[in-house]
């Protein structure tokens, strides 16, 4: 059964990477899909462990500290300052995509038929 059959719902968009998939659209190693797995956990448990520092044991306020990181929601330039560095960022992801689209191998398109 093709995996979108089986429930599955980000697989199939990890798969279109080319990752672990064979000639005929099949997965023939699931270790490129433990890999992402794993970095997920691991992404997920440091930004737990931040969120519950911050929240018991780090300062009130970043400015004494680091103050590049504080800001006032009423600063304008900061704010866009903030949205433009995430903008920045997720063209970033987009051009390396279309780089690895074009040059580094293509893209695996799950629903063709093979």
């Amino acid at each position: 059964k093709p995996l979108y059959e089986q429930g599955f719902i980000l697989i199939p968009h990890l798969a279109t990477l080319g990752w672990g998939v064979g000639p005929a659209g099949e997965i023939t190693n699931i270790y490129p899909y433990f890999v992402v797995g794993v970095l997920h956990l691991i992404s997920s448990a440091v930004l737990g462990f931040g969120g519950i520092y911050h929240s018991l044991i780090g300062p009130d306020t970043l400015e004494e500290s680091f103050p590049f990181f504080g800001y006032d929601w009423r600063d304008k330039n900061k704010m866009t300052t903030i949205l433009g560095i995430h903008l920045i960022l997720l063209g970033l992801g987009s051009f390396l995509l279309v780089i690895k689209a074009m040059f580094v191998g293509g893209l695996y398109d799950t629903s063709a038929p093979g």
